[in-house]
């Protein structure tokens, strides 16, 4: 089904619907507006097999997938309305006065306050999770702000269902019309007219660099510039320490192979680079590596756009004159599947060509081997930010390699310990981000409750009479709320 592309006129007019719902949904309560999330799962839900049927139909995306999908979705929007409801989120802070110091010191109290209307980007990775009802959709939404998604082609009547979804809850919230809205657009002008509106006042985005660098830069040209939150490029470093290979190369190896494989490799936490040091301990890991991706079955990719991306990347890091091929699926790929392969080259090679820093977005990976320690660590200085990095590691590997351990946390978000990148836990002490390029803000998740921050700023209030004050902030506490009262947290009434 072929959509058409909103034009100016369109997006003028759901941009100052979205800016006029704005002042009315920013008041709502907390409880309203979790309320409002519930029931937006629970009319997706209400959509059935239907919804999966057009998404496997468009994304090529197994069944099983996708009913996992949806239902990461629909927690998501449940978990996050309990998250808005506590209120925690608020960072509400009381400083009371004291009148009689030398000088007085007066009344201060802060809290965060939605920015005003979002608009979101739909991943093609991901056509429920990451898109139209989202994780960037539902932090929007907790946050207090208005959302308008530009649905991604790739699946466009799957948004399209979605975002239908939505707007019946809405409806049966009594909620302002341009709480949300739905706009489609092929081209790069519908995003370019999105972003440049002088009524949006945030950017949340899933997909490419090239795609999310254009969107910042759209964004900063604004007489007013606005945050754009970007999760972008990621090859999600693997490291392999001497005594965990000497112990476990094998094991090692059967734990990385699904995961370079899970999903055609098209996840933003794909092990796309392996690093580990000469030695008997890594040329087993990459000898059974190999024999498990032999034995792996090619996958369709999500759209002949991403599977002519990943032939291209691949093709170009494997012609590289100092990478080898390791192994390669032996059944044959199809059209439109991603053949899984499995690469090495030294580290001097990694150090000296930077084709072989850059994403291939499928299932890739490339296995570097440096010659000692300092090769390795001057590996890590070279990389870019990441998502991810894992250290495959025993306690004793850990404590001789305590510089590696420095540098590889100042490149990414999540560090992991004898585990995979792959798979991204929906709770509050996820961290989804990383250093540029991972990400446009480092400081910041799009997964879990403390991303609603980013489409919030802190408000001062000095000297307000309390009656005059949110609700978040007077001495009754009749939110009962956590607030942080003269430098103590806590849940009590009539600050002192």
């Amino acid at each position: 089904m072929n959509y058409t592309d909103a034009t100016t006129e369109e997006i003028d007019i759901v941009m100052q619907e979205a800016w006029n719902a704005f002042h009315i949904y920013r008041k709502i309560s907390l409880t309203q507006r979790a309320e409002f999330m519930r029931v937006i799962a629970k009319e997706i839900e209400n959509l059935g097999d239907d919804l999966l049927k057009i998404a496997g139909e468009e994304t090529n995306l197994p069944e099983a997938r996708l009913r996992n999908e949806r239902a990461r979705t629909m927690f998501q929007l449940t978990s996050y309305a309990d998250a808005c409801e506590r209120g925690d989120w608020l960072e509400a802070r009381i400083d009371t006065a004291i009148p009689d110091r030398t000088p007085p010191k007066v009344d201060i109290r802060k809290m965060l306050i939605p920015l005003g209307p979002v608009v979101v980007f739909g991943a093609s990775n991901f056509p429920f999770a990451y898109s139209t009802a989202g994780g960037d959709t539902a932090c929007a939404f907790a946050a207090g702000c208005p959302v308008i998604v530009k649905a991604h082609p790739a699946h466009a009547q799957t948004s399209e269902m979605v975002a239908a979804a939505i707007l019946k809850a809405i409806e049966k919230c009594s909620l302002p019309k341009g709480v949300f809205a739905h706009v489609h657009g092929a081209g790069n002008d519908v995003g370019e007219a999105l972003i440049k509106h002088q009524f949006t006042k945030a950017v949340g985005f899933t997909g490419s660099f090239l795609g999310g660098k254009q969107l910042f830069d759209w964004a900063n040209q604004r007489k007013e510039p606005i945050p754009v939150f970007a999760e972008m490029s990621s090859i999600n470093p693997v490291f392999l320490l001497p005594e965990k290979l000497k112990q476990s190369a094998a094991e090692v190896a059967k734990l990385y192979a699904p995961s370079i494989t899970m999903g055609v490799g098209q996840f933003c936490t794909n092990p796309g680079l392996i690093i580990g040091l000469e030695s008997e301990g890594l040329q087993n890991f990459i000898s059974a590596l190999g024999e498990e991706i032999k034995k792996a079955t090619p996958g369709t990719m999500l759209h002949a756009g991403i599977f002519k991306n990943y032939v291209e990347r691949r093709a170009n890091s494997l012609s590289q004159s100092d990478v080898e091929t390791v192994a390669v699926a032996e059944a044959e790929a199809q059209f439109n599947q991603g053949a899984p392969t499995i690469a090495s080259a030294t580290g001097e090679a990694f150090l000296n060509n930077p084709v072989l820093h850059q994403e291939v977005f499928g299932p890739y990976s490339l296995v570097i081997r440096c010659k000692d320690m300092t090769e390795l660590i001057d590996v890590v200085k070279k990389m870019e930010g990441q998502l991810t990095a894992t250290l495959m590691a025993t306690e004793t590997d850990i404590q001789y390699n305590e510089a590696l351990v420095e540098q590889i946390i100042n490149i990414c978000g999540r560090f992991i310990l004898n585990g995979v990148p792959t798979g991204v836990e929906v709770c509050l002490s996820m961290q989804h981000g990383g250093p540029f390029p991972a990400t446009t803000d480092s400081r910041f998740t799009s997964v879990g409750a403390d991303g609603f921050k980013r489409f919030a700023r802190p408000i001062a209030y000095q000297n307000w009479p309390d009656e005059l004050l949110p609700d978040e902030l007077k001495n009754a506490n009749p939110l009962g709320i956590m607030r942080t009262v003269n430098d103590q947290l806590t849940k009590k009434k009539n600050p002192q």
